[in-house]
């Protein structure tokens, strides 16, 4: 496994997703970035920093704790996601592609878990 948590892939998608909903929020009114804005940028920038920070951690366990953390930031920012559709912030093509990219990453985030729970004897 990689020294940088920029060589996992897992954690590119995830800063790119992130970045994509931070250039679609800024077109926003005042009202809508203060709202929810605020909450999907947060949700969505929380997937790859807890990502990162369990990449950094000692420990296999302390990794894993963080990427369920991630896992819940995936989740939230969906709910975010069809409040912004239903609010008309965002168009269903626009959905359906964050969607999509956000269950790609759902289930890549599973395959690592997966993955670093299997070495045991690995700090990284």
């Amino acid at each position: 496994m990689s020294n940088r948590v920029e060589d996992i892939e897992l954690y590119n998608l995830s800063e790119t997703f992130a970045d994509q909903i931070w250039f679609i929020v800024l077109d926003w009114d005042y009202f809508a970035k203060d709202t929810l804005g605020k909450q999907i940028v947060r949700s969505s920038d929380s997937i790859g920093a807890n990502i990162a920070e369990g990449f950094g951690r000692f420990h296999y366990k302390e990794n894993k704790n963080f990427c369920y953390f991630s896992r819940g930031s995936i989740i939230e920012t969906k709910g975010w996601l069809r409040k912004a559709k239903t609010r008309s912030l965002i168009n269903d093509e626009v959905y359906q592609s964050l969607i999509q990219q956000l269950e790609t990453i759902h289930l890549k985030l599973n395959i690592y878990i997966k993955f670093i729970g299997n070495k045991p004897n690995a700090t990284k």
